[in-house]
Order: C-alpha cells, then structure tokens, then sequence
C-alpha cells in the first residue's frame, strides 16, 4: 500500500485588497505544492510572490531531470536529500526576489514568505520562510507544523508578549525572516510521516487571520473533498471580513492498493 496525495486549492483577493499578493504552484507529477504571499505593496508584491513559486518549481523540475544539480547552499546531514534540495529551491527563489528587490525601479523592499511541500511515499518534506503556515488534521486534532518568522510570534515563544496580546497587536505584519530582504535566507525544514486520512493545509495569514483553528479544523474535518475544503475555508475567510488575500491549499492523503490492483490486472491478463 502507497499513499496518494488529492488535493485542492483555490486564491481570492478577498474583500478589502485591490489586487492579490499571494501565489501558489501545485506540481502534481512531482507531489510538490508551494504557496507565496508576497510583500511591498501592489505591484511588487506580486512579483515576489509570482518569482518565489516559480522558482521553487524550477529547481526542483531540473532537479527530477538531473539528480546531481548543484545545491543552493550547505546541506543538511539531518535530513533526507528530498528535503535539502526543497531547501536548495527555496534559497534559489530567495535569491531571484532578491536581485529583483535590488535592481528594478519601484520594486524596492519587496519580498514574501514562502512554504513548500514534497510528498514521497509515506513522507513529507517539509520548508518555509515567513508567516504563512502548514497545518495538519490528523485524527480531528489540529497542528501547525510551522513556526511564525514575525515580531509578534517571536515575543510570544519568548515570554514577552501573550498570544491574546499577539493577536490583537499592530505589528502582526512585522516579519523577522522573509525571501528578498537579505542576500541569503535561513530555511527550516522537517520531514514527517503521512498517515492514510491526514489533511495538510498550505495557507497564508489571510486565512488565519479571519478564522480560528477551532472553524478550520472544522471544516477540514467535514469536507473528504480537498476542492470543496479549499473552497469553504476561503469564502468563509472572506465573510468574516476578508480583509487580506486569502489562499489554501488541502492536501488528502488516502490509501493506494498498488499490490492488489496489480494482481487483479494479472489476473485478468491470464483470463483473457
């Protein structure tokens, strides 16, 4: 028995936004999903988050090609080469925004934060830079598997600040680590085993903003199709105020008998 990953997902301005500052790239043929939420205003925003995604891809596209493609940086021994080459892709996007940042004429300051995914078998790797966030449902408890790289996030894990008082500060949107600000980015990385009925969530702060872990658990929980939950969980985002871009991305882990239907298709072969 394998584990296939169905997915779902879906972007939205939201209600508030003129234009939409989160991307995301899902590569089904490689089990590889990313999503972006891009900063620096309008216009920049985008970019970032539009080069940060589609760089990950890249990397990884010519990596499936080229097994022996340079890394981006030293890797990793604690982890499985699956995950150092996410790292590498994602060090590679950290320096395209970067470049961007620092060379084109009103792009200045831009940036994003950045989670990515790859499935392998009954693993997952696991890297982001950013608040945007990685969630899994795994027998109706909810677990954000990542941790926030802000100001607010950083003042809770340190004592200093409550999550109440976190919740309702001005400097939410302060970032402590993003791609684009510097000419190399710490990535973190993990690696976890899939279980058959886990649900992951890929999701920027438009969504976790507007809801609480208690209605997205929710909603994962009440809806087996990956499509539908995406769908859910962004409108309703957007009716308890919309105020940001909202973006997800559902991933379901179901069973694949490879064994069986490999003997049923035998059998039928002798049959015929």
């Amino acid at each position: 028995m394998t584990t296939e990953v169905k997915f779902g997902a879906r972007s939205d301005t939201g209600c508030v936004r003129e234009n939409n500052e989160d991307s995301f790239r899902v590569a089904a043929e490689l089990n590889l999903f990313v999503l972006s939420d891009g900063m620096g205003g309008l216009e920049a925003g985008e970019v970032a988050s539009r080069m940060a995604v589609d760089a990950v891809l890249e990397h990884c596209r010519q990596a499936e090609s080229n097994p022996d493609l340079p890394l981006a940086g030293e890797p990793d021994e604690t982890v499985s080469p699956e995950t150092n080459r996410l790292a590498s892709a994602i060090r590679f996007a950290n320096e395209a925004v970067y470049r961007a940042a620092h060379q084109g004429a009103g792009m200045r300051g831009m940036g994003a934060t950045i989670v990515a995914v790859k499935c392998a078998d009954h693993r997952m790797s696991v890297a982001h830079v950013g608040d945007s966030r990685i969630y899994r449902l795994r027998d109706g408890r909810l677990e954000q598997l990542t941790h926030d790289h802000s100001f607010v996030a950083e003042q809770v894990r340190n004592g200093k600040m409550t999550q109440e008082e976190a919740d309702s500060s001005t400097m939410q949107n302060v970032l402590i680590r993003a791609l684009g600000i510097d000419p190399t980015v710490e990535v973190d990385l993990s690696e976890l085993t899939l279980l058959e009925g886990d649900t992951m969530l890929l999701c920027s702060d438009g969504l976790t903003r507007e809801l609480s872990d208690a209605q997205i658990a929710a909603v994962l929980g009440d809806h087996g199709d990956a499509n539908r939950a995406a769908d859910e969980l962004v409108e309703l985002a957007k009716q308890a105020g919309g105020g940001d871009n909202v973006t997800v991305i559902v991933l379901r882990c179901v069973a694949r008998h490879a064994g069986a239907l490999a003997r049923l298709a035998k059998f039928f072969k002798k049959s015929a």
